[in-house]
């Protein structure tokens, strides 16, 4: 019996660019997985494409001024290439705006619905009254239940995970207008997963070898006691339910999004054969084959995946594939803090491509050798630093060119013969054979921070090889001696290209082409003879550059100030003080006064001390402006102040008036002056 496997990646909303935590949460230990599986000689779907009916969507489409479907087109472009030059090999990215998508989805709603297998149910949900439309989960706001978390959504709280209904939040808003929502009736289809419980728990427990932070979420779900879920929305953006008399509804998007798994397989299909021929062979059971189904997810999408999904295929009956392994991480912070895309606290994938190129693999390994495998885990630009410099660089890089330099210096550039060995060289080669066979285990098992730290374990082997073989002492007296230990290191070195290609896959094609290696299977990996005697070595190259502080601080200083741009955007306006009456403001004597003289005030870091012409005298005004102004570019500016204000004394200094001033998002302030140079006292009506 062949096995296939059939691997997706979460589908991500198309509602902006791909940041780190993405790529930790489920991207990149994915894509190693897959390598790892195409290495083997698996055969291997990876799919994978954006979620383009979400109300994040549409949230997105409000905030930019422009449609939901230029807001997907828009990021599905960006997002696809941003994976692409990161090195993210899926067999197809795909999206859920396609043709092949609406139809597939609606086949498996009419397919559920033709075997009884919904409960239409009227039911009173929240509805705007001044947007005048039904909210989805996301379009409502409010106090978490669990944690207290004032800003919970109606289906899910972020920062404690529990998922949640609308009615259970407290205080709820409508994010559309901000209004507090009322309760009206309408009809949805539900799909009964309290009646389907025994079915979910039975497949649940059959899998008590997934992570304990997946199975714990399931298992706690199960314990609480499944309930109906509403499969239809009322919405305009979607897709469309397949039944008479339901304009204004379409498919809840956590029913038909995971179904752009297999609309993205048969998407791919199609690309490559112009039919989607074949597509059920990757997700049906087979007698002939067997096919494994791996999602690759974030903790945020684990009941949807485990428990929602799989019941939405049982319902369809019994040929479909239920997920063999559901691998999540947990969440990625930031420079500790919570990445937030609202709050502009991420890196951006496409913008770390930008500004550090040829560096993928650098990302790649800080990533995955932090990896929120079983907890969350934290991303620090001081650490990718140190992880480059100390690890990437002085450990892997070092040994590769060590390897090649003394191969050019002693052996004449080509692979020299293998001699006579010694136990500290069996020693060695046996630990060869053994690092590979650890290093799948730990990928087969999903322990990819594992794997990786027993891929540098390799390089630490090829170091150490060379450091107590020392060929350049060797080389004053034996030189068949050095033969034998550059043949071995090399072969290291060959080892190490093939072990890499799942973590590494720019290194590890960098180092095949040094080596003149063709792309070998994982199989051959813990070979001693990869590299054939007078093999050609090509000339040593850096496979990975030191990073300087510069480089790290730019890119601290760049999260910071973009956080402190997005918290200038969202600072609102301050409210209106209460209303006056005319006569009131008539009594407030607006003038123009041309400053003559400025000076600060001894012992204040704030003080300016003004000499002001207003047309009839020259008065003294003290201002608290020194953080913004200095004393010299002051002398000569005209001003509006008030002239009428009573005198008071400031640090043991009279003043007479009051200079007024606009302060700006930032806290800086600007000067009231008129367009154009008036006349000294000059009155304002």
């Amino acid at each position: 019996m062949s096995k296939k496997y059939t691997v997706t990646a979460a589908l991500i909303y198309a509602n902006g660019p791909i940041h780190i935590g993405h790529l930790a949460g489920c991207y990149v230990p994915a894509d190693i997985y897959v390598r790892y599986l195409r290495a083997k000689g698996a055969n291997v779907a990876f799919v994978s494409g954006t979620d383009e009916h979400g109300v994040p969507i549409t949230i997105r489409a409000k905030k930019e001024g422009i449609t939901p479907q230029e807001v997907v087109d828009k990021y599905y472009t960006q997002i696809k290439q941003s994976f692409a030059d990161f090195g993210i090999s899926f067999d197809v990215y795909s999206r859920t705006s396609l043709p092949v998508h609406h139809s597939t989805s609606q086949e498996f709603f009419k397919t559920i619905y033709d075997k009884d297998g919904f409960v239409e149910e009227t039911s009173e949900q929240y509805y705007d009254e001044v947007a005048q439309q039904f909210l989805a989960d996301r379009y409502i706001v409010g106090t978490c239940p669990v944690c207290a978390n004032p800003n919970a959504y109606g289906d899910q709280c972020e920062r404690c995970g529990t998922a949640l209904s609308p009615m259970e939040l407290k205080e709820p808003h409508s994010t559309l207008s901000g209004s507090k929502p009322v309760l009206k009736s309408t009809k949805n289809w539900y799909l009964p997963l309290d009646k389907m419980q025994p079915d979910v728990e039975k497949y649940v427990g059959s899998h008590t070898e997934w992570k304990t932070n997946v199975f714990g979420q399931c298992q706690s779900w199960l314990k609480e006691g499944l309930r109906p879920r509403a499969m239809t929305r009322d919405l305009d953006w979607g897709i469309k339910v397949p039944l008479a008399d339901t304009d204004g509804k379409v498919l809840y998007v956590w029913f038909e999004a995971p179904i752009g798994y297999i609309s993205a397989t048969k998407d791919w299909l199609i690309q490559q054969n112009g039919t989607d021929a074949g597509w059920e062979s990757w997700w049906k059971k087979s007698d002939n084959e067997e096919t494994k189904l791996i999602h690759f997810i974030g903790k945020d999408n684990i009941v949807f995946h485990c428990i929602i999904f799989p019941a939405t295929l049982m319902a369809m009956g019994g040929e479909y594939l239920l997920p063999d392994n559901v691998p999540a991480n947990e969440f990625m912070n930031l420079e500790g803090d919570k990445i937030s895309t609202s709050r502009n606290w991420a890196v951006w994938l496409h913008e770390y491509l930008e500004e550090l190129p040829d560096k993928q693999d650098v990302l790649r390994y800080v990533l995955t050798a932090n990896a929120p495998e079983t907890k969350d885990s934290e991303f620090t630009w001081k650490d990718f630093q140190t992880r480059n410099n100390s690890e990437l660089v002085a450990i892997y890089g070092n040994f590769v060119n060590r390897a090649v330099v003394l191969t050019h210096k002693y052996c004449n550039g080509s692979v020299p013969a293998l001699g006579e060995l010694t136990d500290f060289d069996r020693e060695t080669l046996a630990s060869l054979a053994e690092l590979p066979v650890k290093i799948g285990d730990s990928l087969e098992n999903y322990r990819f921070r594992e794997g990786l730290a027993l891929l540098m374990d390799l390089a630490r082997l090829g170091n150490k090889y060379l450091a107590e073989t020392q060929p350049w002492q060797v080389i004053k007296t034996d030189a068949e001696r050095v033969n034998t230990i550059m043949h071995i290191a090399l072969q290291i070195a060959a080892n190490l290209a093939i072990v890499s290609e799942p973590f590494l896959p720019f290194t590890a094609e960098k180092l095949r082409n040094q080596l003149s290696l063709s792309h070998q299977q994982w199989a051959e990996a813990g070979r001693r003879d990869l590299l054939a005697e007078g093999q050609a070595v090509g000339e040593a190259f850096l496979l990975f550059e030191k990073i300087e502080d510069s480089v790290i601080e730019k890119q601290v200083q760049k999260l910071h100030d973009a956080k402190k741009m997005n918290e200038l955007a969202t600072k609102s306006v301050p409210e209106l003080k209460p209303t006056v009456q005319f006569d009131d403001f008539a009594k407030l004597d607006l003038r123009i006064g041309t400053i003559l003289e400025a000076e600060r005030v001894p012992k204040s870091d704030k003080l300016l001390k003004f000499l002001v012409d207003d047309g009839f005298e020259k008065r003294t005004i003290l201002s608290g402006i020194a953080k913004h102004f200095s004393p010299e570019e002051m002398i000569g500016r005209q001003v509006t102040f008030i002239a009428n204000l009573a005198p008071r004394k400031i640090m043991g200094q009279e003043s007479n008036g009051m200079i007024l001033m606009a302060e700006d998002r930032d806290g800086s302030l600007s000067l009231l002056q008129p367009h154009k140079e008036v006349w000294s006292g000059a009155s304002i009506s």
